[in-house]
């Protein structure tokens, strides 16, 4: 719900979150790899799990900003008034 207050001049944090989702694939895949090594493979799945949920969210990362933006509507559009109790 809108409250008419929202920033005219907000940008998307999805660049950070790509980045900072390429910093946890490394990690991750970083793990899976020591751990394989280090003959732990509970660890090693755990690690190799976690790369797979990061690499489906960088893939709907690069998917959201490569929509480009949506529709916001302007300050000159008023908040929508809230949803009445009845």
């Amino acid at each position: 719900m809108r409250s008419g207050n929202e920033p005219v001049t907000a940008r998307s944090p999805l660049r950070l979150r790509f980045w900072l989702g390429v910093w946890g694939l490394i990690w991750a895949v970083g793990g899976t790899a020591a751990f394989s090594l280090a003959g732990r493979p509970g660890w090693a799945a755990a690690c190799g799990a976690l790369a797979v949920v990061v690499t489906v969210d960088l893939f709907m990362v690069l998917r959201h900003i490569h929509q480009g933006p949506h529709y916001q509507p302007g300050p000159d559009v008023p908040p929508y008034e809230p949803p009445r109790n009845d």
